[in-house]
């Protein structure tokens, strides 16, 4: 999508629980950059997800899946199928809880993502996405993530040239610093551009 997700203010899904429901599943290991669901078109970053987090939950209602998953590090999860996730569902109602609110987050976090499509341009969605991902600071702030500039234009629906064409501009107007990848904000992002 095209800019940082807010973080997650829904609590991880509790251990027991969490082990619970992989374990009505097949745990299967998959290597770095593993496509696990593959949708044809041109990629676009929605999110990132780490231990303990579920996905494909969208597929629930039997419909196609609307996004694929890759795998960004050698991987291991549990493959739950529908049936086996509704039983669970109706079996646990944190769970269900828990997913209701995961579902409700990502929601808001799509809608505001299709405000900024529609409503910035290429400049005003990589400032956001800067500003989203480096942690507040007195003085420069550095952005944890190593990112290219193909990484940067799949996360805000922008082509690689055009992101690079605006980051040498903000580079040479001292706003930001790059090295080994690593983004540095040396002073506030204008506005526009």
């Amino acid at each position: 999508m095209p800019s940082a997700p807010p973080t997650d203010p829904i609590a991880p899904l509790e251990e027991q629980t969490l082990r619970a429901i992989a374990a009505t599943g097949i745990v299967r290991s998959f290597p770095k950059n593993t496509i696990l669901s593959n949708e044809q078109g041109r990629e676009v970053v929605i999110d990132f997800y780490g231990a303990g987090e579920y996905v494909g939950e969208m597929s629930l209602d039997g419909s196609a899946r609307s996004a694929s998953v890759v795998t960004m590090e050698p991987t291991s999860c549990a493959i739950v199928n529908r049936a086996q996730v509704r039983d669970f569902l109706l079996a646990h109602p944190d769970f269900a809880q828990h997913l209701v609110l995961k579902l409700i987050h990502r929601v808001r976090v799509t809608t505001e993502n299709v405000k900024s499509l529609a409503l910035s341009d290429v400049y005003g969605r990589l400032a956001r996405l800067l500003n989203a991902l480096a942690p507040p600071a007195e003085g420069p702030r550095t952005v944890p993530e190593k990112l290219t500039q193909q990484d940067i234009a799949e996360r805000v629906g922008a082509s690689r040239d055009m992101i690079g064409k605006l980051m040498k501009d903000l580079i040479a107007g001292g706003y930001l610093t790059v090295k080994d990848r690593s983004i540095t904000i040396v002073k506030k992002l204008p506005t526009g551009w």
